[in-house]
């Protein structure tokens, strides 16, 4: 399972205009990192994409987005894993 977070933590990052990226499990356990981001914001994310479901608990799975003048963050569960994104807007 290792090999296949780190390629999909790879290939995400390669992307053009990502700087970042985080995958977390459901408690909030930093699973890998890539680029510009930290593991000490795995918590954090696992914790805004679990208040932001019970918004409504019936929808399918949100996708968050945060955004100051430099980045955005996009940050989504897909089953136990958290993600999050990171994004230059001033490109």
């Amino acid at each position: 399972m290792e090999k296949n977070l780190e390629k999909t933590l790879d290939d995400v990052n390669n992307t053009e205009g990502i700087i970042g990226c985080i995958l977390a499990d459901h408690a909030g356990l930093c699973l890998g990192v890539k680029g510009n981001a930290s593991t000490d914001s795995a918590g954090i994310i696992a914790a805004i994409a679990d208040q932001v479901a019970k918004l409504e608990p019936k929808s399918p799975s949100p996708i968050i987005s945060l955004q100051n003048d430099n980045r955005k963050c996009l940050i989504q569960r897909q089953g136990a894993v958290v993600g999050a994104i990171y994004k230059d807007v001033s490109m």
